[in-house]
């Protein structure tokens, strides 16, 4: 079989602000593909809006990123259909091995230069939007979470620009090695790592290495 060529399938922005859970107020889950090119600024996608700002968005977590193949696991999993936005994902990527991606990797697409940053941690919201049991242990124990990006070169995105890697750092950590439980092992390498080659942990990143590398002092 012909390998999928790296692309984006869709972009998503919110459709409307919804009610959620009682303990998070208003979100902006609720994403849809949309047509067309659209800008992409140092905080995201124009026309979308991120409610929770404590624990979302920001230029760390700028664009959520999806794959197909994992949302494609998931729908024959749960048997409903997983269309793209349902995740409250931005991008909707195929032909990209986004769990495996390298925290510090960059991806071209269309003008925009990404950077991988962080794994999307499950919250409160996300379990209500999916109305599954457990849903966030679940999404959690199976370790595809997607992937954050900060932007660094706007720009503008569409459905169907390809994905170029552009630099990928030696160091190795992937956004699984990151998710949840990461060990302080790993942390040491990203901090180890930090500085050296281009690559910069991002602030909340660093914090959260330096943490776990304290916890196992």
């Amino acid at each position: 079989m012909t390998a999928c060529r790296p692309r984006v399938t869709a972009v998503c922005v919110v459709r409307a602000l919804i009610p959620g859970p009682k303990e998070a107020g208003r979100t902006a889950i609720d994403k849809r593909p949309i047509t067309g090119p659209v800008e992409v600024g140092p905080l995201g996608l124009a026309g979308d809006q991120v409610c929770d700002i404590e624990h979302h968005g920001g230029a760390e977590q700028a664009v959520y990123a999806y794959a197909d193949e994992d949302a494609d696991w998931w729908a024959e999993h749960l048997q409903r259909e997983i269309p793209p936005g349902l995740f409250g994902e931005n991008l909707r990527t195929a032909g990209v091995d986004v769990t495996n991606a390298v925290i510090g990797e960059r991806w071209r697409v269309g003008e925009v230069l990404f950077e991988v940053t962080a794994p999307r941690i499950p919250c409160v919201t996300f379990t209500a939007r999916m109305d599954e049991p457990r849903w966030a242990k679940r999404f959690s124990e199976h370790g595809a979470p997607g992937a954050y990006l900060a932007v660094l070169e706007p720009g503008a995105v569409r459905a169907g620009d390809s994905i170029t890697l552009e630099r990928r750092p030696a160091h190795g950590v992937t956004i699984a090695d990151t998710f949840l439980r990461a060990d302080a092992e790993v942390m040491r390498r990203l901090l180890g790592a930090d500085g050296h080659d281009g690559f910069a942990l991002t602030p909340r990143l660093r914090r959260w290495a330096e943490h776990e590398v304290s916890r196992s002092a």
